[in-house]
């Protein structure tokens, strides 16, 4: 359709007939997210509140299938870049962000924190090191007063105050040592996310939301025991990307949750679904939070 057949086609939308306008819809949703910047701006020229509202809805439903086909193809070849499954989720609520920003966002990290850094250090220290540029120089901190805000699920947001959960104030922390060729990766412990440094025969933890607190696994079996549950291999050792954004869109779902919208709780479960293998059972630690 060119362009004059697509301002057509919308304009359709402010028909009295209800047959038209629900034919006109579906057609719009079979186009999908190219007539975006068409229904915008016939929102921007409408003046019938009942009209734009019709509209809004329609640029939520292509930018959400937009964000479900992003995170099935992510999936499917392997969930590899784990910046762009976190930008994946984060265009649910901000569908203009751009990925390469982010990319260059946390490079910037990287470089700080390089600058401070020594190759010959010991992994303890060289976490420690790590932990004082992020902390005290980066300002990173647990968002403990908007714990269970939608936000902290964000990566744009998180990185633009600063403030997240221990699964967002993890991934950032991991990928910038990554980048740093420090062996990082994250653990999927029950109602806590943390991260490990293992390489060879040296392996320890560390609790980002805890301004980077190193932990032993003795730690973890105190505290696995005190769950009274049975240590499993997951409580220990790296998780995948996928299981990383799984996570996160379960903290999402339950951040949606406690505030009442039903609406993004059955869309971000969409999303969550999407990344699990059919038939397989979710983790435990994909129904816990933080």
């Amino acid at each position: 359709m060119n362009d004059n057949e697509i301002k057509a086609l919308i304009s359709l939308l402010d028909d009295d007939d209800q047959e038209i306008t629900e034919h006109v819809e579906q057609k719009i949703r079979e186009l999908g997210g190219q007539l975006i910047p068409y229904l915008e701006s016939e929102w921007e020229d409408s003046f019938n509140p009942i009209h734009q509202k019709k509209i809004e809805e329609l640029i939520h439903d292509l930018q959400y299938q937009s964000v479900l086909e992003r995170i099935k193809i992510w999936k499917e070849t392997g969930g590899l870049d784990l910046l762009e499954g976190l930008w994946i989720v984060a265009t649910y609520q901000y569908p203009d962000l751009s990925l390469d920003k982010l990319r260059h966002e946390i490079k910037q990290l990287y470089l700080d924190v390089w600058l401070e850094g020594k190759s010959d250090m010991h992994p303890i220290d060289q976490i420690k090191t790590l932990n004082t540029v992020f902390f005290n120089k980066l300002k990173f901190a647990a968002n403990t007063k908007h714990f269970h805000s939608p936000s902290n699920s964000m990566i744009n947001v998180v990185l633009e105050s600063r403030r997240g959960n221990p699964i967002s104030l993890c991934v950032i922390y991991m990928m910038i040592a990554q980048q740093l060729d420090l062996p990082v990766y994250g653990v999927n412990l029950p109602s806590l996310f943390v991260l490990t440094y293992k390489k060879d025969h040296t392996q320890f933890y560390i609790n980002v939301f805890n301004r980077g607190l190193v932990f032993s696994k003795s730690d973890i079996d105190h505290y696995i025991g005190q769950l009274n549950l049975k240590p499993a291999d997951t409580y220990y050792q790296p998780c995948t990307n996928q299981d990383i954004i799984r996570r996160v869109l379960r903290n999402l779902m339950l951040a949606f949750e406690k505030i009442g919208d039903t609406g993004r709780v059955r869309e971000v479960e969409q999303l969550l679904n999407a990344l699990h293998d059919e038939g397989a059972t979710p983790p435990l630690s994909d129904y816990t939070n933080k």
